[in-house]
C-alpha cells in the first residue's frame, strides 16, 4: 500500500509562473505538482495536491485528511503563513505530521514575512529552494514517517 501524502497550496499559488517570477520562479503549480508526483512514485508514495485561495477550504482539507487516508501533509500556506491562527489551530488539531514549505526564503524577505504562525506546530520547515522546497519537504516527511 502506498504512503499517501496531502499537498496543500495556499492563496495566490495558482499564479505561479506568472506572479513575480524573480521571487517565486518560472515553474507553474502544475509543473510543481507533476514533479512531486514523479518523485513520490520513485519514493513509493502517492500525493494528492489541492490549492485554494480560501482559508476555510484549506482548513477543511486538513480536518478530513486523516479520514481520507493521508498519513502526512505538506503545506505552503502562502500569505496565510503570516496571518492565520486558524490555520495553525487546524494543523495542531489533527494527529498528522505536517511540513511547511515555501519557495522563497521567508526569513530573508520583508519583516512581516519573518514570522510563521504555523511553524510552531509543524515537524519542520523548508524554504528558499524554489520548487525544490516541495521535493525536499516530501523527502523529509517520508524520512520522518519511517
Amino acid at each position: 500500500m502506498l504512503t499517501r501524502i496531502l499537498i496543500l497550496h495556499g492563496p495566490n499559488l495558482n499564479l505561479l509562473g506568472q506572479r513575480e517570477p524573480d521571487v517565486y520562479g518560472q515553474q507553474t503549480l502544475a509543473d510543481i505538482n507533476e514533479s512531486l508526483s514523479l518523485l513520490a512514485i520513485e519514493l513509493d508514495a502517492e500525493i494528492d495536491a489541492f490549492q485554494s485561495n480560501h482559508e476555510g477550504d484549506l482548513i477543511d482539507r486538513i480536518h478530513t485528511a486523516k479520514n481520507d487516508g493521508f498519513i502526512g501533509i505538506i503545506i505552503n500556506p502562502g500569505g496565510l503563513t503570516h496571518t492565520s491562527v486558524a490555520l495553525r489551530d487546524a494543523i495542531s488539531s489533527v494527529d498528522l505530521p505536517v511540513i511547511e514549505a515555501h519557495l522563497s526564503n521567508i526569513h530573508a524577505r520583508e519583516s512581516f514575512r519573518h514570522h510563521s504562525y504555523v511553524a510552531g506546530v509543524v515537524v519542520g520547515q523548508v524554504s528558499g529552494f524554489g520548487a525544490m522546497s516541495y521535493q525536499l519537504a516530501l523527502r523529509g516527511l517520508l524520512a520522518h514517517l519511517k
